[in-house]
This record gives C-alpha cells, sequence and structure tokens, in this order.
C-alpha cells in the first residue's frame, strides 16, 4: 500500500527541486509555492428523504500570474485542503509549461457519490456553484470536470451561474456537453495528450511505441483513452486495472472491448480475453515497456518504485509517484515523463473551449485535434531541451524549470501591486 504523503508537500518539494536550476530570489520561491486564496466551505443541502446534508468543500485559487484561475471539480470522499492546494499548483505550472494563459485552481466536495441520488447531486453540485459565484468568471476563475464529475455536472454549475448572474456567460465553465456549449474533442483530450507524450518519448528515446508493450493503472476515462489511442498507434495493452483488480493477456487485451465490459458490470475483473487476474498494485510491477498511472496521487511509493519493470512511465493520473519513488526511479534509469504535461490534454482543450465560447465560433474534432498535437509537441520539445542544456537529473525536474520559469517571469514584469 501507498505511503500516505500528502500531495502538497510533494508540489512544494518538485518547485524546491527545479528551484535549484533558477535564479530565483526566496521571497519569489515563497510565492510560488503558496495559493493565493482557499475558499473552504460547509454545503447544507436537503436529501431526497427529508434530512439535511452537510458537504465540505473547497476551492483554491493557487497562482493567477498568466491569467484566469483553472482548473477541475472533483467529488471524493478523500477531498481534502491540502489535496486541492497541491492540484492546483500543479495546474499553474502545467498551464505554463504547455504555454496557455492560465494560472492554476482547483476545487473539490468531500463525497461519494455513488451514495446519493442524480437529484441530490444536482442540488449539491448547485449549492456549491452558489458558493462559487463571487470567486469565478470566465476572466477570474474557470472550473471543470475531474475526478467523478463530468458534463452533467459542468452544465449544472453553468446555469447556476447564468441563471444567479441573469447573463449568458458559457466560458464560465469547460467540459459542458456539446449543446451546452461544449468543445469536441474535450472527452479524450487526457488521453489523448498521454498517448501524444508517449509516441513523443519513445522517439525521443530511439524506440518505436508501435512496438512496445504497455500497463495502464486505471480504466478510467483518461485511462481508457489512453490505452485505446496507443494501441491505435500499435502498442501491446498487455494489462489494465481499475479499483476492483488487474486483467493481464500477454498477447494483448482489447482495449474496446475490456471498456465495453466495464461498462456493462462496473469493474474491468472477469472479462473474458483476460490470460488471468491479479491486483492493481502487482500491474505496477510488471516487465513493460510503458507503464501509464491513471488513477490518483500516490499510487507508486519508494517501495513499490523498487519493484517497477517498465523502462518509461507516462503519468496520466496527477501526482501518481512520491517524491520518494520520483527519486528511487531516477536512480534505476527509468524515464519519466510527467504528468504536468502528460495529462495537460484537459486542460489544453478547456481553453480551446473557453475560446469557441468567447468568440461564439466553434470547430471541428480535426482541428481541435491538431491543435492538441501542436501544443503538446511543441511542449514536449521544450522539455527535452531544458533537460539537455540544464543537466537536469530527471524530466519533471526539466518540466518545472520551464514553468516556473514562464510563471516567475509573468509576477515580475507585472511588477508589485502595494
Amino acid at each position: 500500500m501507498a505511503e500516505q504523503t500528502n500531495p502538497f508537500e510533494s508540489l512544494q518539494e518538485q518547485i524546491d527541486d527545479a528551484a535549484a536550476y533558477l535564479d530565483l530570489g526566496e521571497d519569489v520561491l515563497g510565492r510560488l509555492k503558496h495559493p493565493e486564496r482557499v475558499l473552504e466551505t460547509n454545503l447544507s443541502v436537503e436529501l431526497d428523504d427529508g434530512s439535511l446534508g452537510r458537504f465540505r468543500a473547497f476551492r483554491s485559487q493557487f497562482n493567477g500570474d498568466r491569467g484566469p484561475y483553472k482548473g477541475g471539480i472533483r467529488y471524493h470522499p478523500d477531498v481534502s485542503r491540502d489535496e486541492v492546494k497541491a492540484l492546483s499548483g500543479w495546474m499553474v505550472y502545467k498551464t505554463a509549461i504547455v504555454g496557455i494563459p492560465y494560472g492554476g485552481g482547483k476545487g473539490g466536495i468531500v463525497i461519494d457519490p455513488r451514495e446519493y441520488s442524480e437529484a441530490e447531486l444536482e442540488r449539491i453540485t448547485r449549492a456549491f456553484a452558489t458558493e462559487l459565484r463571487p470567486f469565478i468568471g470566465e476572466d477570474r476563475d474557470i472550473p471543470a470536470p475531474d475526478v467523478n464529475t463530468g458534463q452533467r455536472e459542468m452544465n449544472w454549475l453553468k446555469d447556476t451561474y447564468e441563471t444567479l448572474e441573469n447573463t449568458t456567460e458559457p466560458g464560465v465553465v469547460t467540459g459542458k456537453a456539446i449543446e451546452s456549449g461544449g468543445s469536441e474533442g474535450r472527452v479524450e483530450a487526457t488521453g489523448r495528450s498521454t498517448m501524444l507524450t508517449a509516441r513523443e518519448a519513445f522517439d525521443y528515446l530511439g524506440r518505436d511505441v508501435a512496438d512496445a508493450t504497455v500497463a495502464v493503472q486505471g480504466y478510467g476515462n483518461a485511462g481508457w483513452v489512453a490505452a485505446n489511442l496507443l494501441e491505435k498507434q500499435g502498442a501491446t495493452i498487455v494489462a489494465v486495472s481499475d479499483s476492483s483488480g488487474a486483467i493481464h493477456s500477454e498477447s494483448g487485451l482489447d482495449t474496446r472491448a475490456v471498456r465495453e465490459h466495464k461498462d456493462e458490470t462496473g469493474s474491468v475483473s472477469g472479462f473474458e480475453g483476460a490470460d488471468e487476474e491479479f491486483s492493481g498494485e502487482e500491474l505496477l510491477t510488471l516487465d513493460v515497456d510503458l507503464l501509464v498511472p491513471a488513477a490518483l496521487e500516490n499510487a507508486i511509493d519508494e517501495e513499490l518504485a523498487r519493484e517497477v519493470g517498465a523502462d518509461v512511465i507516462v503519468e496520466a493520473a496527477n501526482g501518481p509517484l512520491t517524491p520518494r519513488a520520483d527519486d528511487v526511479l531516477t536512480d534505476r534509469d527509468v524515464a519519466v515523463f510527467p504528468d504536468i504535461l502528460a495529462n495537460a490534454g484537459g486542460v489544453t482543450v478547456s481553453y480551446f473551449e473557453w475560446v469557441q465560447n468567447r468568440q461564439r465560433f466553434y470547430w471541428d474534432e480535426e482541428r481541435v485535434n491538431d491543435e492538441l498535437e501542436t501544443v503538446i509537441v511543441n511542449a514536449f520539445d521544450d522539455l527535452v531541451q531544458t533537460y539537455e542544456t540544464h543537466d537536469v537529473p530527471s524530466f519533471r525536474i526539466a518540466a518545472y524549470v520551464v514553468a516556473i520559469d514562464r510563471v516567475a517571469q509573468a509576477f515580475e514584469e507585472g511588477g508589485t501591486f502595494p
């Protein structure tokens, strides 16, 4: 079981590691390690049985030096203040490395959505939207989906905001349904950027992703889309997992068939095309060419990192490695391509959606995917150039060097308002 690592402390450690390669004052560095503000609220919502439910909720606005705060809202029992602070910070540096004009934010409600009806979830979402109303807006803070949220919740949030503000402002939130102002290509964007990063990584390392064996931990939206797109690149997906466990086939799994099985049964377990089943933790140690962690934070700790069998890791999840695990993998020469690049497709296409909302002019899916590929490939090139010129020990540190430098420059160019 993964060690209990504080994600906010992990973020700060990553920033410190990268800042060692930059000429930043301690005062500026300190500013870049802490959120500008965090909203914590208790939502009181009437439940279906007439009782009153109370739900803790958070929204962290970490840094807005490069543009409006941007980041998802998750519904999960383990949501905490430190988690949303960390995730909002990672978003700052994620938007910076891909060069889109946003800062970073993140929010969440402490809830297991499986325990509530759709009507209750709508009332809870609208209650949170009401609390967020003074702090969000297309030029202030733009929420999006995250763990256990999607188009439905974003549509509710948008409608609540627009109703209370008596306006039409589709750009207040991204990740919406197409009919509500969403963008083509948004649903698969995170998985697509994971695939693009893997493709570029293997090319950079002198290998062909088409020859790769792949294990994917987490078979939600990001994991399944990444697996499917890697399969289309010619890679062999030998194992996937979800909270129920892992399935394995040496000859390769049919990723779409696995998805259909999960939709029907609720888990990947029991898939007839698999040769064997084992624990999700065992999947992380398989001898494969590429490992894609696509679940929650801290999935791989120091002990597990010593057992990882992959040559390359591409992080579809946010913060799937603890800092100690990162050190172990660096010492073992495992090439880790970090989350702030690999899963940046979601926020990048959210940016495209925001641009389309503001222009009231919408793109087809081909254009969205082409624009996303350009952004990710350019960001990858910036990362490897920094990796080679700054003599840094890992691709993660290179990514943070690029991102922190951009945020620090924006802050210094703006000056200090008294």
